[in-house]
């Protein structure tokens, strides 16, 4: 059972990321505090390219890399390089509400005309991009894939803490998940 879990004051991030970039990140986003100053990034966060999510967070605080439905997978020198040479121990995986790598299948149309007016593209080019990609790039559930992202992200990096992570786009929020 997969819950979310929100953050409306201090007491409600979970003890696990507590006193971490993750928990500060909840703090920054959530409940306004204070930033402080950052030399050099506290963590890494994943997050989907969608323009209706802005994090509320300080210069310096993250390595940050956008990908359609948060997904890692084709960014794993990106994670490699922030853990390796950046040093960071914590990933926030954040996916949010209304995300469009959910159910692509629905957009295929949209898609192809897309190309065809925008790009300059023939529709049966613009079809066969969709057909051979677009599997690589769904992502079901959003909660679900995060918590399966997360789970992955872990077993190829066990010393880093993962948080996966659900930001509303109604209210600007984060959202913790747990699995129970």
């Amino acid at each position: 059972m997969t819950r979310l879990i929100e953050v409306n004051e201090q007491e409600d991030i979970l003890p696990k990321y507590r006193n971490t970039p993750i928990g500060l990140l909840l703090e920054y986003q959530n409940l306004n505090r204070t930033f402080s100053t950052h030399e050099n990034p506290k963590m890494l966060i994943g997050m989907c390219m969608d323009n209706r999510k802005n994090l509320w967070v300080p210069d310096n605080f993250a390595y940050i890399i956008r990908s359609g439905g948060a997904n890692l997978f084709y960014h794993e020198f990106q994670v490699s390089y922030a853990i390796g040479v950046g040093g960071v121990q914590h990933i926030a995986l954040i996916g949010h509400s209304n995300c469009e790598m959910v159910q692509l299948e629905n957009r295929k149309e949209k898609f192809i005309s897309g190309m065809a007016a925008n790009a300059g593209w023939e529709a049966e080019t613009a079809q066969m991009h969709f057909e051979n990609l677009s599997p690589f790039f769904e992502i079901g559930d959003a909660v679900d894939f995060l918590v399966a992202e997360a789970g992955r992200l872990r077993r190829r990096y066990p010393k880093v803490t993962v948080a996966p992570l659900f930001y509303n786009v109604a209210n600007n929020n984060l959202a913790q998940i747990e699995v129970e």
